[in-house]
């Protein structure tokens, strides 16, 4: 991918990944060393008991970890094959006899497409992550 477009893509991604921490994860740890910290206070509770509890209050922010690092990983591998497809284009205009010149500005074309349509597709993938975040851990 060309390095431009490269850019723009990890720095969308990157602002997303910023706005999701300081918006939703960074409450959600607060949470979850309070509610840890609150288990910790159960004088009368075992020790199990205790650990058990703030496993529980470790899920909510572990699941919206993982929910992050799976939809970044679907981001990528969706932006991969798009590029893969631009890239199979542009041997097989060079296969079919093409100027070089003019399948470089195809495959250019094609990349650019590809990284404003997925940079298109940040705001909908944050707006869902938001709306799983806040039905964890209830």
């Amino acid at each position: 991918m060309a390095e431009l477009q490269q850019l723009w893509v990890q720095e969308a991604v990157g602002s997303m990944v910023k706005s999701l921490e300081r918006e939703n994860i960074r409450k959600m740890q607060g949470l979850m060393f309070r509610c840890s910290a609150a288990c910790c206070e159960e004088s009368q509770a075992s020790m199990q008991q205790v650990h058990q509890c703030i496993e529980r209050c470790h899920a909510p922010l572990a699941q919206a970890q993982a929910l992050v690092t799976s939809e970044l990983e679907k981001f990528q591998d969706r932006l991969a094959r798009c590029t893969m497809y631009c890239n199979d284009k542009a041997k097989d205009s060079i296969d079919a006899g093409s100027k070089e010149l003019h399948v470089k500005r195809q495959l250019e074309t094609c990349l650019t497409k590809c990284v404003d349509d997925h940079v298109n597709l940040l705001p909908t993938m944050t707006r869902k992550m938001k709306e799983s975040f806040s039905s964890m851990g209830k």
